[in-house]
């Protein structure tokens, strides 16, 4: 019998005195939100303007994936809002938006090893430790897809409340009952009257707001797959008229006055120190103001960058090893031990393979080199330091670590730094990485003028941490017949990348520092490996291995690593006996109606002729799990490639795919989730990777990155499925599940299964034809 929480919190000891405590801890904050002078502060996500415009503070990074549209439109229709009068604003830091849903996700990152409750708490975002811990940051990250399940509820109360004031105030204008009044088109309404939002915004925000004002009907009872009438009302992207014209403003955008520019050198991955560099050379380049250098970097500064850059370039700079630096030899080396030789930690287990697995019936290696996050724009951030207080714009997924890198440049306390979060051009989990805010703050500081720092693209791929790199071994038990899998075991080399990454992102800790955690066992790193079917005795270990290379999130999270290796083994498994693929993988999937649908889906869609030598079709699928405050969010996709090999190059020709992520809320923007999430899995399917040496990358410009051009981008095709139905009601409402990780987890194994169908050649290193099969 699974405990309850106040079971829980009874036995367990200190732990649960620890969580009774905070859960004591006072949620009430002021809202953080400053109004113009036309304007008022309704609560900590929205103000309303005096002409009417509504305005939304949006606690997390946009990046492309539309997530300010988004949260605009959850309260539009909750609120009755005209879509014309809605804004946007980037959340300040604050308490106010803490992500409990992401702390809780990231528990076993943060939260301590002795505490006895952990099994227990982890998937409960609302107990008093996660709160405390993401509140106490404040944790403010975009990352792994929790923003909507974080947000979408304090987002819905926020304007529900707001509602009921305007109600409240145009029922006393009126002097009838506010029962039947409602809101509409940015209007409260009722009795064939009509009174605009901006005739009634003092008399609202003077009124003091209800305890708990009531939602619309819930949507999973009213439209499943639509709410917020996403398909059926116009809720164009709010960003995109700006970024078609020109006049979007990203961080390379920023202009002070008096700011000057700056360019930068780095060090190599690894332990090093700046050793010598020519300041003379730079005093004689046109432009250039002066030079500032600390342990691993040296910095120009100029009247514009490219006299900045001239100017890092003529100095020279070289740089003095003191420890490892990153060694594509060295990494290969400490995978392959640790992959022989290392002690593993069982992370998932159902049963216990180890006899059956004495003889495998099969078993495969399979190796992802480290890869890059390359975005489109390079990293950028401008810093002012004015009476005591420094200012940074710079677009980032973790505003807080911005802060304290930045205070910790300048000297200051982190309460005298204000961080305005920039949307950034792309970053697939590059801008986790904050270093960027206390280099420029350094620059501020050592200058006495606001400078603006920018990343050139070589230096973006040099100083950018990568994906880690993998060494994994499957072994499978056939039955007899070879027409069942009766046992399963992932051995996974790889290092605890999540876990360091949670050290510089929540700790603080430099790279170096936080390499200390990569021989830790490390569940996220390695999500979603456990496999979704029905294999009697399965298990998955992890061998944490240190390498001489500092590694990262990347878009896709570990799934987009664990969905490789589990799909093109299981591929393996049915080609081994002589299964259609398809077939094979839904015999095993009794209990998982949802991924059973979608792949049945994108068999449908693709027209799948059952992956038949020469057909050049290759299948896999993938489902993801998020715990929010609603209960669980599950996310499924299946994909089917058709790709063949020509002139030592894969051609993808198409990409079909079925999904299944619960309610859609806006289906433009789910659909270009999942359309660019194809594409960056395409990416690091064919390319995206690269090696080291002496602690530089060796592919380090987008020509070298052997990323797919437009003409080679296949045909892509993308359906959603209304899951509604298979929903047990209460505890699944049809909650919206995040699709950003989703499109990219199951491309990179169906395109290798597809290629095999065309060749006959198993690949099993990514990127693929990296080095052969």
């Amino acid at each position: 019998m699974k405990p309850t929480r106040r079971g829980v919190l009874i036995g367990a000891g200190a732990g649960g005195a620890l969580i009774a405590a905070f859960a004591l801890v006072p949620r009430h904050y002021a809202s953080p939100l400053v109004a113009g002078k036309d304007g008022r502060v309704a609560n900590a996500f929205l103000k309303l303007a005096r002409d009417g415009t509504l305005t939304v503070a949006v606690p997390a990074c946009e990046m492309g994936q539309g997530v300010t549209t988004l949260m605009a439109q959850i309260v539009a229709v909750e609120l009755g809002a005209d879509w014309a009068q809605v804004a946007v604003e980037p959340a300040p830091l604050s308490p106010a938006y803490a992500d409990a849903v992401l702390a809780a996700h990231w528990a076993p990152l943060w939260l301590p090893t002795w505490l006895p409750i952990l099994p227990d708490v982890l998937d409960d975002p609302a107990n008093g430790l996660t709160r405390m811990k993401a509140e106490r940051g404040p944790m403010m990250l975009t990352v792994a897809g929790t923003s909507l399940a974080a947000f979408e509820q304090p987002l819905r109360e926020a304007a529900a409340t707001l509602r009921a004031l305007l109600i409240a105030a145009a029922a006393a204008q009126w002097g009838v009952a506010a029962d039947g009044l409602d809101t509409q088109g940015h209007a409260v309404v009722g009795g064939g009257k009509r009174l605009p939002f901006a005739r009634l915004v003092d008399a609202a925000l003077d009124l003091d707001p209800p305890g708990k004002a009531p939602l619309r009907a819930s949507p999973a009872r009213e439209a499943p797959s639509r709410f917020p009438a996403g398909s059926r009302l116009p809720f164009p992207r709010l960003d995109l008229p700006a970024k078609v014209d020109g006049s979007f403003v990203f961080a390379a955008d920023v202009r002070l006055p008096g700011m000057v520019h700056a360019a930068i050198a780095h060090g190599p991955q690894g332990d090093c120190v700046l050793s010598t560099w020519d300041a003379q050379a730079a005093a004689r380049v046109p432009g250039c103001l002066g030079v500032v250098h600390a342990k691993g970097w040296l910095a120009a500064i100029g009247v514009t960058w490219h006299a900045a850059d001239r100017a890092v370039a003529a100095m020279e700079p070289r740089f003095r090893a003191r420890g490892a630096v990153a060694d594509g030899n060295a990494i290969d080396a400490a995978l392959d031990t640790a992959l022989a030789k290392g002690s593993p930690k069982r992370l998932w287990g159902r049963g216990d393979p180890t006899a059956l697995l004495e003889k495998p019936s099969l078993s495969a290696r399979y190796d992802i080199e480290p890869a890059l996050h390359a975005p489109l724009e390079p990293a950028t951030c401008t810093a002012r330091i004015e009476h005591g207080r420094l200012e940074l714009w710079l677009a980032t997924q973790a505003p807080e670590a911005a802060r304290r890198e930045g205070a910790r440049a300048a000297g200051l306390g982190e309460g005298d730094v204000v961080v305005y979060p920039m949307a950034a051009g792309g970053s697939f989990d590059a801008r986790l990485d904050a270093r960027i805010a206390g280099e420029a703050a350094a620059l501020a500081r050592a200058t006495g003028k606001p400078v603006q720092l920018t990343w050139s693209r070589w230096q973006e791929s040099l100083a950018s941490l990568p994906r880690a790199p993998v060494s994994a071994l499957l072994e499978a038990g056939m039955s007899p017949d070879k027409q069942q899998l009766l046992g399963w075991r992932s051995r996974i080399a790889m290092p605890a990348s999540l876990r360091e990454t949670a050290a510089r992102v929540l700790d603080g800790e430099s790279a170096a520092s936080a390499r200390r955690w990569q021989g830790s066992a490390d569940p996220l790193a390695l999500e979603g490996a456990m496999p979704p079917y029905a294999i009697p005795e399965c298990a998955v270990d992890h061998v944490p291995v240190a390498l001489p290379l500092a590694t990262a999130r990347m878009r896709g999270g570990g799934a987009a690593i664990t969905a490789f290796l589990t799909e093109s083994f299981i591929d393996e498994c049915a080609h081994f006996g002589g299964s259609e693929p398809l077939a094979f993988r839904m015999a095993m999937l009794g209990g998982q109606p949802r991924l059973a649908a979608c792949l049945q889906g994108v068999a449908r869609l693709a027209m799948w002729g059952g992956g038949a030598d020469a057909s050049g079709q290759g299948i896999a699928c993938h489902a993801m799990e998020l715990a929010g405050p609603d209960g669980p969010r599950q996310g499924y996709i299946a994909v089917v490639a058709t790709a063949r090999q020509a002139d030592g190059a894969i051609r993808v020709e198409t990409l079909s795919a079925c999904v299944d992520i619960g309610r859609v809320i806006n289906a433009d923007i789910a659909r270009q989730q999942i359309e660019g999430g194809l594409f960056f899995g395409l990416g690091l399917a064919v390319g995206g990777s690269t090696g080291y040496a002496a602690g530089r990358p060796l592919a380090g410009h987008f020509s070298q990155l052997g990323l797919p051009l437009l003409a080679d981008c296949p045909k892509v095709d993308v359906v959603f499925v209304d899951s509604s139905a298979q929903r047990q009601d209460p505890p699944s409402l049809d909650m919206p599940f995040d699709p950003g990780d989703l499109g990219v987890v199951a491309v990179a194994p169906a395109i290798a299964n597809a290629l095999f169908s065309a060749t006959g050649l198993r690949l099993r290193r990514l990127p693929l034809l990296s080095e052969g099969v």
